[in-house]
């Protein structure tokens, strides 16, 4: 795919949604650092939905811990695999209270010393909290950039790469969210809505899907 092809792309991502975000609710980087810990193999619904619970309740490092293990896993037991999550969130509040005077930290070597933070979790931090032009490839991405033409790559460094090589500088910023809300509700896995897709004609993708 040439450069001229992803310009319109993503100008016409851009123009369908000016200001895109997160789908997971937060107000706080420790909010959004705790709530995408919570995300792995999980719908961002159901994430809501337990930290909506959990966030009245206790919202910092220090109300977690006060919390204990027992609390917070009552409080997250309606997500897959809240034991580990609870035993990761937890070490991470210790931590985040240790090393950092309980601020998220903003360097990525920083959050990927965190339990359960990886390449992914921390550039979704670093790029939502803290308004850096990062790319967290999850499935979406991965799939969105490969499909298209975007960013091919056999392994989501390599799309990562790319995509952070190829996307002109003044969508990277938001580049993150507009090709995961593309994948979570238009370039779907299964079933592509191709014919409902505002860039079908510039994608590269041969076997389209006709509504």
């Amino acid at each position: 795919m040439n450069a001229e092809k992803r310009r319109e792309i993503f100008t016409r991502l851009r123009d369908n949604n000016p200001t895109p975000t997160t789908e997971l609710n937060w107000s706080t980087p420790f909010e959004l650092l705790a709530a995408v810990l919570l995300s792995a193999q999980a719908t961002d619904v159901g994430v809501n939905k337990a930290t909506d619970r959990l966030y009245p309740i206790a919202n910092t490092p220090a109300a977690i811990i006060a919390l204990g293990i027992d609390g917070l896993k009552e409080q997250i037991k309606t997500i897959g695999l809240y034991n580990t999550k609870a035993e990761n969130l937890m070490k991470t509040c210790h931590l985040i209270l240790e090393r950092h005077d309980g601020e998220v930290p903003r360097t990525r070597a920083e959050l990927e010393a965190l339990p359960g933070v990886g390449r992914k979790t921390a550039n979704v931090i670093l790029n939502t909290a803290f308004g850096e032009p990062t790319i967290a490839v999850d499935t979406h991405i991965f799939r969105v950039s490969n499909r298209t033409g975007i960013a091919k790559g056999k392994d989501v460094i390599e799309v990562e790469q790319r995509l952070m090589r190829h996307v002109p500088k003044e969508f990277l910023q938001d580049a993150h969210h507009w090709l995961i809300l593309h994948g979570r509700y238009t370039c779907i896995a299964r079933k592509p809505r191709c014919g409902s897709c505002i860039i079908e004609d510039l994608c590269e993708f041969k076997d389209k899907v006709e509504l």
